[in-house]
């Protein structure tokens, strides 16, 4: 390590003493100090941090001379001067004026205040600097405070979850352009960080930035690592999405979204996409495809970021704290993974017995439901898997559209199946009761003659 000066007064104070090093410690008869001091003044150096060389003068050399004599190394350091940093030439009231302006309105720029003052005829233009202005201010502590997003001022103090797996971090870092293939185009990294050991829970690249994709990535990391008790999301589209809700909500995961204009609240994420940036993303020239890039995000994540020591883990690696957490903690089975990302939607189906999802057409069997509004389910823990409806506690299937292939197959009944005949007869003739009451009509009469 470089044994330094502690400051630069310091620093002068050692230049003094080699300056007048070679007259210091030696005794003089009477006028031979002066003599040398003289020839002294005629040679040239360079002060620390100068870019030129200079000479001294005798009476600053012999100053420098009785004080080394006097005080040692400590009374060659450069005295400050006791009024630094104030602006004597301007009167003390106006002084106090521009001290109790900045003491009511710390927000206020020193351009917006010297320029009020000068328009209200209160301050001539050339009494006071702006320059002269602001070192008033920092000379007597107060600095110009910008305001907060929330027109208040906010403490802020550094935090972490408590134990691994209580809060993870989404986020997406934006790569302006990377050459994929034989083009260049925008990619968007998809990330999730453990909050307490700052490891890296799923890491994959996109081209797109969408609900869906941070969906899948979710899904991922809760089959390897399980749940958390919190998700902490950025506030854009992506992460407000009701699927995302929903899921959160039937899994017991509380989602949290970070106030608007507020990133210093996402700071660990953002120290993350630091940290990939400056490790990965720079030294990366051209990837054959988006799976040679994730290859390459995976290798980096478990060899390089996961086992290097973190300065917020005071030297221990992400992977070692991560490791803490009990196994088998926050475990989610497929059954229930499925449950949770079964989506339900209602949908009316058309005259001709079509469905449509997402844009696609999908056909139903069941004639009957034409004109209804049904419930429409798919599960996202299997895209390829085809959707259904949900009616009256069965499961119908839905087939693609094929207009082809309905050209030449039957039509479904539109009242649904026929009902199976009983086995025995019905007695059942509704023109019987008119008969009976026919003949039993004029004995009636005639017994009332």
């Amino acid at each position: 390590m470089p044994f330094e000066p502690q400051d630069h007064a310091e620093a002068v104070a050692i230049f003094r003493a080699m300056v007048i090093g070679p007259v210091v410690h030696r005794t003089f008869n009477h006028g031979e100090l002066a003599a040398e001091l003289r020839e002294l003044s005629h040679q040239r150096f360079r002060p620390p941090q100068a870019d030129s060389t200079r000479t001294y003068s005798v009476p600053t050399l012999e100053r420098w001379v009785y004080a080394y004599r006097t005080d040692g190394l400590a009374g060659l350091r450069p005295k400050p001067r006791s009024d630094r940093g104030f602006a004597q030439d301007i009167p003390a009231e106006l002084r106090e004026l521009l001290l109790d302006i900045r003491r009511e309105h710390p927000n206020a720029s020193v351009p917006l205040i010297r320029q009020t003052l000068v328009d209200e005829g209160r301050m001539a233009p050339e009494a006071v600097s702006e320059p002269t202005l602001r070192r008033l201010y920092a000379a007597a502590g107060l600095p110009r405070r910008a305001p907060s997003p929330e027109g208040g001022d906010k403490v802020r103090l550094r935090w972490q979850a408590e134990r691994p797996g209580a809060l993870w971090h989404g986020d997406v870092c934006h790569v302006t352009h990377l050459a994929v293939g034989s083009q260049s185009r925008p990619i968007r990294v998809h990330g999730m960080l453990d909050d307490a050991s700052r490891d890296s829970i799923a890491l994959e690249a996109h081209d797109t930035e969408k609900e869906v994709d941070m969906l899948g990535l979710f899904v991922d990391a809760l089959r390897v690592h399980g749940k958390p008790d919190a998700l902490y999301l950025d506030n854009g589209s992506t992460y407000r999405g009701e699927i995302l809700q929903t899921v959160c909500a039937r899994l017991g995961i509380t989602l949290l979204h970070a106030k608007p204009y507020d990133p210093q609240a996402r700071g660990k994420m953002e120290r993350f996409w630091r940290t990939l940036r400056e490790g990965f993303l720079q030294h990366l020239r051209a990837v054959d495809s988006l799976q040679d890039l994730n290859a390459r995000l995976r290798v980096w994540v478990e060899k390089r970021y996961r086992m290097a020591p973190h300065s917020g883990l005071l030297g221990k690696s992400p992977a070692h704290v991560y490791a803490t957490r009990p196994a088998g903690e926050g475990r989610v089975d497929e059954a229930t993974l499925r449950a949770a990302l079964t989506i339900r939607s209602r949908r009316r189906v058309s005259n001709d017995n079509i469905v449509s999802l997402d844009g696609v057409a999908w056909e139903l069997d069941q004639g009957f439901l034409a004109g209804q509004i049904v419930t429409v389910a798919h599960c996202f823990l299997t895209p390829t898997e085809r959707p259904w409806v949900e009616h009256e506690g069965k499961r119908l299937p839905l087939h693609p559209l094929d207009p082809a292939k309905n050209a030449r197959r039957r039509r479904p009944p539109a009242k649904g199946p026929a009902a199976p005949k009983p086995q025995r007869p019905v007695d059942f003739d509704p023109v019987r009761p008119l008969l009976e009451s026919c003949d039993a009509g004029p004995s009636a009469e005639g017994g009332a003659q």
